[in-house]
């Protein structure tokens, strides 16, 4: 196939897209992913108990408390960086180790990359942006919020599982109501 011939199908996809995701879809297609997989690591966090927040399963990889106040970090600078501004929260992985507090931290970190995503249109996605000093695009910056999100609730899910805990994303669902 063309060059012609791709993009007249991208062009068709995105068509397609638009009466599911109104005059945004490519902004509203990345709000649903980071949406869901910001679902599940919140869950995964408030599942753990805090006697395993200091879990590490060896010795060279993050405590749960760790990763959970690291993804927390990771909000901020991901999301400023698509914002044009400096992280307003630091440190977050360093300066925390109780479940509530880190917890916390991570629903705030969440909230915050919430009002970057809910202010996003396809145009803004094409603007430059920097996150740790390189630019980028800004639906660069978002997809990668989303992939290291994806990476590390896959961290989260090991350390569940050896736990004996099984991950948001694995419970049962409770079957569809009958018409």
């Amino acid at each position: 196939m063309s060059h012609q011939t791709y993009f007249g199908l991208a062009c068709a996809v995105l068509v397609a897209l638009v009466p599911a995701y109104g005059a945004d879809p490519l902004s509203a297609g990345q709000k649903a992913l980071y949406e869901g997989i910001t679902n599940n690591i919140i869950r995964a966090a408030e599942k753990m108990p805090e006697a395993n927040y200091s879990f590490k399963p060896t010795p060279d990889v993050r405590s749960f408390g760790q990763l959970v106040g690291h993804l927390a970090d990771y909000q901020y600078i991901f999301c400023s960086g698509a914002a044009g501004e400096k992280p307003p929260v630091t440190g977050i992985e360093d300066s925390k180790t109780s479940k509530a507090d880190l917890v916390q931290a991570l629903k705030d970190g969440y909230a915050y990359c919430d009002k970057i995503y809910s202010g996003m249109t396809d145009s803004k996605l094409a603007e430059n942006a920097a996150v740790e000093g390189r630019p980028r695009a800004i639906l660069t910056v978002l997809t990668m919020t989303i992939a290291h999100n994806d990476e590390h609730y896959g961290n989260m899910v090991t350390y569940l599982r050896i736990k004996g805990i099984v991950p948001p994303s694995s419970e049962r669902r409770p079957p569809s109501p009958t018409k």
